[in-house]
C-alpha cells in the first residue's frame, strides 16, 4: 500500500471543509488555516461510531501527548456529517476537531479515496503529518482495506515520528 496516498515530501493541495470543534461549534476551515497555527496530524478513519474507530480515537485521546496540543494538532476526517461528529465527540469526550468530509474531497486531495466492495466510496485508514508549508512529513496507510478492525494507527510509532520530524525535545524538565 506504499503507493496509496500522497508521498512524504509532497505538497498537499489546500482543501476547505466543515470542521466540527470539540465544543460542538462548526466552521468552514481550510487545511492551510490549520497548519498556520501548528503542524497537523490528519487522521482519516471510516465513520463515527464504528467499533474500530471508537478504539482508534480513544487511543489518541488517552495518549496524553497528543491531547496536549503543544507540538501538533490532531484532526480527524471521515465521511460522517457534522451532526454525527458532534455526537461522537461528545460521547467519547474527544478533544480533537473532525472534518466532515462527506464528499471525500479531502480524501481525494491526499490520494486515499477508494471504493469498498465496488459499492461505497471511503478513505483508507491513514495518518499524515502536514507541516506549516503544507508538506507531508510522515504518512501511515492502513493495510487491511477489508477489515479495518485489524489495522489501527500505531499511536506510539506516530508519536516518535512526529518528535523526529519536528525535532521536538522530549527531555523532562520537571517544570523547571
Amino acid at each position: 500500500m506504499s503507493d496509496v496516498g500522497i508521498a512524504v515530501g509532497e505538497t498537499v493541495p489546500d482543501v476547505q471543509q466543515s470542521l466540527v470543534q470539540p465544543d460542538g461549534e462548526t466552521e468552514t476551515a481550510s487545511l492551510s488555516e490549520l497548519v498556520e497555527e501548528q503542524p497537523v496530524l490528519l487522521n482519516f478513519y471510516t465513520v463515527d461510531f464504528s467499533p474500530d474507530c471508537i478504539s482508534e480515537w480513544c487511543e489518541f485521546r488517552d495518549f496524553d501527548w497528543f491531547a496536549s496540543g503543544d507540538a501538533v494538532q490532531v484532526v480527524g476526517a471521515s465521511k460522517s456529517g457534522e451532526r454525527l461528529h458532534r455526537k461522537f465527540i461528545s460521547q467519547f469526550d474527544l478533544g480533537f476537531p473532525l472534518f466532515a468530509d462527506t464528499t471525500l474531497e479531502l480524501a481525494d486531495a491526499f490520494g486515499v479515496r477508494y471504493k469498498a466492495f465496488g459499492l461505497s466510496h471511503r478513505a483508507h485508514r491513514s495518518c499524515f503529518l502536514v507541516d506549516e508549508e503544507m508538506t507531508v512529513r510522515y504518512k501511515w496507510i492502513g493495510e487491511h482495506w477489508m477489515d479495518p478492525t485489524r489495522d489501527t494507527p500505531p499511536v506510539s510509532e506516530i508519536h516518535e515520528a512526529i518528535v523526529d520530524e519536528l525535532t521536538i525535545d522530549q527531555t523532562e524538565t520537571f517544570g523547571f
